[in-house]
């Protein structure tokens, strides 16, 4: 049997040297597992801020999960409500993160080009603006808010009428234990029936879903006696000498730190441009002191009141920056299918968390 050529075995090694240069270039077994998809934990779709679902298929499984949990801990220990059946997605996985990160059943490829036409429709160009993302981001949160206010309209709303009365409502066990332990019983404005019936647009005494959702998320209400009762309990917290208002200093120490985006709140567009000395915190006060009293109104505070208590909305535009920040690869502040094709774990594991500990809802300040 005649040996092979010199030439043979060189394109041999050649091609065997490419193969392992191929096989250096792949995904380490590390990079595999770092992009693994995570569920965030049961109950975390309660009040967490971290991020809410891209995917509403994503989002089904978490708030089914969560579900269970939640019916575990209220019912089954009386046997009043049989578990549900799991859905029909994962319900051959023990794990339901073993279905997401299974590309066979749960491709992120796939899921993102049918999810693009979804969010590409205010125009429908072939692009995803800052407007459209920030939109179904704030779709997803609405619906998983709304789908928790149902699930705690079924535990306050003791005679099953579909109405949640003041009598029937009891407030977080940490705010019963807050006014125990506070003899004035004046520090703690929320869940008392000043809040309850700011929520009660009709004035019958009663909350139906949509009050009661108000009430636990007064920050994204368009009830303007909420808003109003927001901005009196802004005022009523921080005023020092009970007076009804605040003073430059119960302002400064009390409650400017906690304003956020000053910077885009209070910029050149607002008047002339800026060329003194103060300090941002005076010139925001002198921008809100309408009367030029020296002193801050309930009325006088409305201007802030959604950086003091940041809605949906807010945490919806910040997730989407964040996703711009990583998959416009462009720059032109829209996203087209090939960069979100080419970024597909921006989207499914988009993460927001501020500097600060603001990551819960108002009601769990």
């Amino acid at each position: 049997m005649a040996k092979p050529s010199v030439p043979v075995v060189a394109a041999y090694v050649t091609l065997s040297v490419f193969f392992l240069f191929l096989l250096s270039l792949s995904p380490r077994r590390s990079d595999l597992t770092n992009r693994r998809l995570k569920l965030r934990p049961a109950g975390a779709a309660r009040g967490d801020h971290s991020r809410v679902p891209f995917d509403p298929l994503i989002s089904d499984i978490e708030l089914h999960r969560d579900d269970l949990e939640w019916e575990r801990s209220h019912f089954l220990s009386t046997g009043d409500a049989p578990p549900a059946e799991p859905l029909p997605e994962w319900k051959d996985f023990m794990d339901a993160e073993d279905y997401i990160n299974d590309e066979d059943r749960f491709n992120v490829t796939y899921r993102i080009s049918v999810l693009f036409p979804k969010i590409d429709v205010a125009p429908t160009d072939g692009f995803v603006t800052r407007e459209e993302l920030t939109e179904w981001n704030l779709k997803q949160e609405e619906k998983e808010v709304m789908h928790n206010t149902r699930r705690d309209m079924n535990i306050f709303d003791k005679n099953h009428d579909g109405f949640i009365s003041f009598q029937e409502y009891e407030p977080p066990s940490w705010v019963r234990e807050l006014n125990d332990n506070n003899s004035t019983n004046d520090t703690f404005g929320w869940w008392k029936e000043e809040h309850f019936n700011a929520s009660d647009i009709d004035e019958n005494g009663l909350l139906n879903l949509t009050e009661f959702n108000d009430f636990l998320h007064p920050a994204d209400s368009n009830n303007p006696k909420l808003i109003e009762w927001l901005c009196r309990e802004e005022i009523r917290e921080r005023d020092k000498d009970k007076d009804g208002k605040l003073s430059y200093q119960e302002y400064l120490t009390g409650l400017f730190r906690l304003i956020r985006n000053y910077d885009e709140f209070y910029s050149p567009t607002h008047g002339a441009a800026d060329t003194s000395s103060e300090i941002p915190a005076k010139k925001l006060f002198t921008h809100l002191d309408l009367d030029n009293d020296g002193f801050l109104t309930a009325a006088e505070l409305k201007p802030v009141i959604h950086d003091l208590h940041p809605s949906e909305r807010f945490f919806a535009k910040q997730q989407t920056d964040y996703v711009l920040s990583q998959a416009d690869t462009d720059k032109d502040g829209r996203l087209s299918l090939k960069e979100m094709i080419d970024n597909p774990y921006v989207f499914y594991s988009a993460i927001f968390s501020e500097e600060n500990d603001y990551i819960y809802h108002d009601e769990f300040r």
